[in-house]
């Protein structure tokens, strides 16, 4: 398991990090900065991060998909600071000897983190901006 907050994601890392010989299948997820947002057109986004906090959380994610399926590898990157419009942000990644139990991992994980991990967005526009995705 490999769970990271970074400046930059890595997809050959994180691919490199699902690899194991057992595993037929390996999913990835990339979520990326779109040019569109609420109708408007987006610029930039701008993540921060309660870092220790996220970190545990996703942790709890992670460990929770581990009890659910039977996975060989198990990546989470998410990245701060500001991101162009198509730049990676996040990488879920998993891996385990069948495709199903790799494509339904890695959809819980994900959208886990989007419900739980401390993780802020502000979003710019042409016009303003906006912070979204504010957690309590």
């Amino acid at each position: 398991m490999h769970i990271s907050i970074v400046e930059q994601v890595d997809l050959n890392q994180a691919y490199q990090l699902l690899q194991h010989d057992g595993a037929g299948g390996v999913n990835l997820f990339v979520g990326t900065v779109r040019n569109h947002a609420q109708g408007k057109q987006v610029t930039k986004l701008v993540f921060e991060a309660y870092v220790p906090m996220a970190l545990k959380e996703m942790q709890k994610i992670a460990e929770a998909a581990q009890q659910k399926w039977p996975l060989d590898g198990l990546v989470m990157q998410h990245a701060v600071g500001e991101k162009g419009i198509g730049e990676p942000v996040v990488i879920i990644g998993t891996s385990s000897a069948h495709r199903e139990a790799s494509f339904a991992a890695c959809r819980f994980l994900i959208d886990e983190l989007k419900k739980t991990v401390p993780i802020w967005k502000k979003e710019y526009y042409q016009d303003n901006s906006v912070w979204v995705n504010a957690h309590p």
